[in-house]
Order: C-alpha cells, then sequence, then structure tokens
C-alpha cells in the first residue's frame, strides 16, 4: 500500500510540474502561440546597434509583430553592405490594416499597404538603454529605399529618421575645410578691425550721429509749432469746406431758382404774352417819337433858330463876364469906386 501511495504521488507531482511547466511556455510566449505571422525582410543601410532579435514591431504605437533575425548582408553589385532584418508580423492586424478590403489575405494586404507608402526605420525605446525597435508606418511624401527580394520574402521599404540624416551629414562634412574657412575668416575680421579703414568709419558714424542728433534736436523744437499750425490749416480747411457745401447748396437753390425763373420769363416772353404786345406798342410809339424829334432837330426848323440865337445871346453874355471878371482882377475897388477909364 505504501509503494502504491508513493507512485501515485509521484505521478501527481509529475503531472503538476508538466502543467507548470506549460503555463509559463504560455505566460512567456503570449498569444503568439495561436496566431499565424508573415515574414518580411527590411534592408537597413546604417548601423541597427541596440536593435535585438525579440525587439517589437510597432505601426503607429500598437505592436503588430517582432525581429526574428538581424544578419548581414554583402551585395556585390553595389559592393556595399546592409543590415537585413526579418520581422514576424501577425497576420490578423496585418490584414486589418487595410482598411479598404477588411478580411483580407496577409499576402495580399502587406504589398497593398506597401503601394500606399509603407515603410519602416528604426526608433529608440528608451535614451538610457539605447536600445531600438522598427516602427513601421504609411509615409508616402518620404524617400524610400528596397534592396530587391531576399530569400522569397516581402520586402518592407525602409526611410532614415532625422537623426540618422543628420548623423550622415556630419559624416560627409569635411571639418578641416570648415576650421580653415574659419580661421581664414578670423583673420580678415582682425584685419579690418585693427586697420585704419574702421577707425575712419567710427570717427565718421560718430560724426553722422553727432549731426542726427542736432537735427532731431532741431525738429523737437519745430515739429510743434508745426504741429499747431497744421492743425490751425485743418480747421481752416474744414470750416472752408463746410462753407463750401453751404455755398454749393445756395448754388443748387439759385439754380433752381434760376430754372423756375427762365420758366417764368419763357411764358413772359411768348408771342401772345401781354408784355411782349406792351413791347410792341411801346417800341411804336417810340418810333413816332423819334421821327417827330428829328423833325423838330432839322436845321430850317424853328427850335433849331431858337437855339442858335439863345447860344448867340449865351456867347455875348460869357464876353461880358469875360470883361468883367478882367476889370475886377486889375481894379477890385471898381464895384465901389467904378471902372476907371482905360489910358
Amino acid at each position: 500500500m505504501k509503494r502504491k501511495a508513493s507512485a501515485t504521488l509521484i505521478g501527481v507531482f509529475v503531472m503538476a510540474g508538466a502543467a507548470l511547466i506549460a503555463v509559463a511556455i504560455i505566460a512567456l510566449a503570449g498569444n503568439t502561440l495561436f496566431t499565424s505571422k508573415e515574414r518580411a525582410v527590411m534592408h537597413f543601410s546604417g548601423s541597427v546597434y541596440g536593435l535585438q532579435v525579440g525587439a517589437p514591431v510597432v505601426f503607429r504605437g500598437v505592436r503588430v509583430g517582432s525581429v526574428e533575425s538581424v544578419e548581414v548582408f554583402y551585395d556585390r553589385a553595389t559592393d556595399d553592405f546592409s543590415i537585413p532584418v526579418v520581422v514576424g508580423l501577425d497576420s490578423n492586424v496585418v490584414s486589418g490594416l487595410d482598411g479598404k478590403r477588411a478580411n483580407m489575405d496577409v499576402g495580399l494586404a502587406l504589398p497593398a499597404l506597401i503601394e500606399r507608402g509603407l515603410s519602416g526605420q528604426l526608433a529608440t525605446q528608451s535614451l538610457l538603454t539605447g536600445m531600438l525597435y522598427v516602427d513601421i508606418d504609411l509615409r508616402p511624401q518620404r524617400e524610400s529605399s528596397v534592396r530587391g527580394t531576399y530569400e522569397g520574402m516581402i520586402e518592407i521599404p525602409t526611410t532614415v529618421t532625422a537623426i540618422q540624416n543628420l548623423r550622415d551629414q556630419f559624416e560627409g562634412m569635411d571639418f578641416r575645410a570648415i576650421a580653415d574657412d574659419l580661421s581664414a575668416i578670423a583673420a580678415s575680421a582682425r584685419a579690418v578691425v585693427s586697420g585704419p579703414q574702421l577707425k575712419q568709419a567710427m570717427d565718421d558714424l560718430v560724426a553722422i550721429t553727432a549731426s542726427v542728433k542736432r537735427m532731431s534736436d532741431r525738429l523737437d523744437k519745430r515739429v510743434d509749432p508745426l504741429a499747431d499750425e497744421l492743425q490751425r490749416s485743418l480747421q481752416a480747411t474744414r470750416e472752408a469746406m463746410e462753407g463750401m457745401q453751404q455755398a454749393a447748396k445756395s448754388v443748387n437753390q439759385t439754380a433752381d431758382g434760376v430754372g423756375r425763373t427762365s420758366d417764368q420769363v419763357g411764358k413772359l416772353l411768348a408771342p401772345d404774352a401781354p408784355l411782349v404786345q406792351n413791347l410792341q406798342r411801346a417800341a411804336a410809339e417810340v418810333g413816332h417819337t423819334a421821327a417827330a424829334l428829328r423833325e423838330a432837330t432839322s436845321g430850317d426848323s424853328n427850335l433849331m433858330q431858337g437855339a442858335d440865337r439863345a447860344l448867340e445871346d449865351l456867347s455875348r453874355a460869357a464876353r461880358s463876364l469875360r470883361d468883367l471878371a478882367e476889370t475886377l482882377e486889375q481894379q477890385p475897388d471898381a464895384l465901389l469906386r467904378g471902372r476907371e477909364a482905360r489910358p
């Protein structure tokens, strides 16, 4: 009985250990044991230091696979090295990335995503550890590169990050030539600073500054009177504009009155108007009067003869007055004593 009990206990312990091992394997592997994977390759041209097998492959923050292998490939055609990184992608997740064709086979969904600009690049998991991961996303506006097929797997194009691009630019710089150029620039600047041209330029600048200051002082003294004069001019202009507006109103009113007056004058000067008829009668009477005056002022008329006699009398009276004036001028007391006899 004791041997049977111990055998049963050993069998229970073995079964429990096997169950614990299975649970541990499932816990460590997660749900990858029950998902199908699609293998793809990405060729990186730069250093992939920090990228390890098992590193996550992420699409916009969501893990869609992991890195399965990192190798080195030599291309004889280009005489260059590349780093092919083989990744295993979750087929269900990749098939769901193409929203236009749901439930599509991953063998068709992945090429469709590549046509839409799917590419991969390296990203940093932690700045402290320097660990890297593969970031895949749709980047149609960026330039990507491919190296061809690799063991019959689908190749995802790769793009360089901004840091890698900056590092490549730094590696391509000739810092020795840059240092020589900086030294030459510094020497030229030193020569310019120590030369007489700069001193003369500084003296000219001081003189110009003093002149500008004097000019600004004069302008400050003249700005206020000019502003007052400008204000008065604006006020006078405003008053003149108001006067012009009133004059325009008066002109309009006068024009209206002239229009009405012209209408009235037109009515008064009509051929059948009483005023025109009276003027015609007055003109006829003036004609008769002018004819009578013409007859009265003719040379043989009584009026003209009487006028001639009156003119002769006036002439004689004028001579008498002239003689009297001469006598008074010569003999002022002639009015009292009488005129003296001329010798």
